[in-house]
């Protein structure tokens, strides 16, 4: 029958059952659980148990045997539930995730603050998958080709291409691609 309860009654029960165990937390281990998990990443353990008033010359094995079930089965499960709270408060979901850029986005607006507004809409965007990034590294240019690799390049392009330019006839584009102006074609009519 117990098998079916939580953890967290189970540990309960179990202090209950416990004789010498203290039936309460008292505030100290209270303030050490907050800040253990508030400052989680920022400081030690042995930190929150100096800042929450244990000695500093046993605060590392305070911090330590508050965190031990068997010791301290009560702090251990107020740890848990603190923590299970700001995962709950802090959790990234699509929803809240938006949510909260548009808020950003609607006091940036409110402050005029143009950029800051619209870098959360596009944020808003991204996370919504509206935006797709492509980055292409170019390996030389294409002055260094030869006529015949440019050739080759371009009817590779134009084969790859191929299903978005329907309606588009190979020939017509080679020769609308001969007739655009390079950089090199500009410069060497402007030096004539």
């Amino acid at each position: 029958m117990d098998g079916d309860l939580p953890l967290n009654l189970m540990l309960l029960k179990a202090v209950k059952n416990k004789v010498g165990l203290p039936k309460k937390l008292t505030e100290q281990q209270i303030k050490f659980a907050n800040l253990l998990i508030s400052e989680q990443g920022r400081k030690t353990a042995t930190q929150c148990a100096i800042e929450a008033g244990y000695a500093k010359d046993s605060a590392r094995q305070a911090a330590s045997k508050l965190q031990n079930p068997k010791l301290y089965p009560l702090v251990v499960q107020y740890i848990g539930e603190l923590r299970e709270e700001w995962q709950k408060q802090y959790e990234v979901t699509f929803g809240n995730h938006i949510a909260e850029l548009g808020k950003l986005r609607d006091e940036a607006r409110d402050k005029k603050a143009w950029s800051a507004a619209v870098n959360a809409e596009v944020a808003r965007g991204k996370a919504a998958g509206l935006y797709i990034e492509q980055k292409i590294i170019r390996t030389g240019k294409l002055e260094d080709l030869s006529t015949e690799e440019l050739e080759s390049r371009m009817k590779q392009i134009i084969e790859d291409y191929s299903p978005i330019l329907e309606g588009i006839e190979v020939e017509e584009l080679k020769e609308k691609v001969k007739q655009t102006p390079t950089l090199k074609n500009i410069t060497e009519s402007t030096s004539d």
